[in-house]
Parts: C-alpha cells; structure tokens; sequence
C-alpha cells in the first residue's frame, strides 16, 4: 500500500506541473510508487481531439490506433456504460473480437490484470484513469484492495489537472471553491463516506463539515447532494 507521503508527492506534483509533459512524466512516476507495470490516462475533450498519457509500448499505441480498437476495447465500452471503478476481470470478454484483442494486449505486454476509473467531466468529457499488470488473481486482488482509494482518488486529480489544457475552455461562471473544498466534494460525490472523507484529507470530520458548508454556501446549494451536483455541472469537480 502507498504511504500517504508518496500519495501527497503524486498529487502535489500534478497541482503543479504546467505541461503536458508534465502530465507524461507522473503517469511513469505512479507505476514506480505503485509497483505495476503500466498506468493510462485517456481523455477526450469536447472538441472530440484524444489526448493520451501512459507507459504502453508505442508499438500497441500504434496498432491500437491503426485497428481503431476503440470499437471492440471491452475496457473503453464497459467503463462507458459504468460510473464506478471496474476490474477488467468482470467485463466481457466472450466475444472473438474480444478474445483477440485481449491476446494482442497481452503480445504488447499490457498485462492480464487491469482497473480502470471512468471519469465524467462537464460538456460530455469522458475520460478513462487505468492501471495494468501482469500477476495471478488474487495477487491483483490484494492490490486493489489495498490501493483502489489511491487510485479513484490520483485519476480524478488527473482528470482535473487535464481539463485545465482543453483549449477556449470556458471559465467557471459561480464562485470558485478552495482546493480543500473541491477535495471534499470530489470524494464525497465518487462514494466516500465523511468518514472515509474526513481520514484521506487527514482533517477531522467536524473541519470536513466546515468545507461542505462553504462549498455549500458558494454554490447556492440547499444540500450537500445539491452542492455536488452543482459542483458538477459546472465542472468544478469531475466524478
């Protein structure tokens, strides 16, 4: 399991980074932190352009592009029909097409365990945070159970951080939350619990309350779930 020191350095550095090179040279960082062999970011923008960040050999990026296996990738249609986390095991992959894409990813050495995170961000953004490995079941199976906090939590960062290079993006018509807040309603709207909340941002849950109402107060929001939803809307926080 990553120690939060490490978490904190991977989040501090995608608050910070400028590029998008900037973005490249953390998705290779995770895979040192997390001891795995591949980590994805793909996003697409509003506009329809693809954008990709990760650490797949250029020769399955190639034929992945060549044969458009975005069409028949179980991973690209499992995660859009999802809004939570997917472990690739639990989707499709009884079709032919399917088969033979597995066993070409496998060729390219993408690995035969993998997570993915889907993302939603505001416009029809659709993004997609992963993670892949070669190991046995239920070495994978420990990993996520250790680490899938970790992750939902760096792939919506990303998927923030990136939506901050979409061009003519439109700035945010209502007042702007503090990171702390945006933090807040994030986890909160992906699941957590406030308590679950209240430790990953190492506050108590009385502070997290203070967060919510401000972020609360900002937005105009009657609730919390109205706060998050709003939040949403405008693209301040991605779920």
């Amino acid at each position: 399991m990553t120690t939060k020191t490490e978490l904190d350095k991977i989040l501090t550095a995608l608050d910070a980074t400028q590029t998008l090179e900037g973005l490249q040279g953390i998705i290779e960082s995770i895979c040192r932190v997390f001891a795995i062999d591949h980590a994805m970011y793909h996003w697409v923008d509003s506009a329809g352009d693809h954008y990709y960040f990760g650490t797949y050999a250029d020769a399955w990026i190639q034929q992945y592009q060549d044969k458009n296996y975005t069409r028949i990738d179980p991973v690209v249609s499992g995660c859009y029909q999802r809004f939570h986390p997917v472990d690739w095991r639990r989707l499709d992959w009884s079709t032919k097409p399917a088969r033979e894409f597995f066993q070409a990813a496998m060729e390219h050495g993408v690995g035969n365990q993998g997570y993915s995170v889907p993302i939603r961000g505001p416009n029809g953004q659709f993004a997609l945070f992963s993670v892949s490995h070669h190991c046995e079941d239920a070495t994978w199976d420990s990993f996520i159970d250790r680490n899938s906090r970790d992750l939902i939590l760096i792939g919506h960062y990303f998927n923030r951080k990136a939506l901050e290079f979409e061009p003519d993006r439109a700035p945010e018509q209502a007042q702007p939350l503090s990171p702390r807040e945006l933090d807040a309603l994030t986890l909160l709207g992906i699941g957590y619990s406030r308590a679950q909340v209240a430790k990953t941002l190492s506050i108590s849950e009385h502070t997290l309350r203070v967060y919510i109402e401000s972020a609360r107060f900002k937005l105009g929001a009657l609730n919390t779930t109205h706060a998050i939803a709003r939040a949403v809307s405008c693209g301040m926080v991605i779920i």
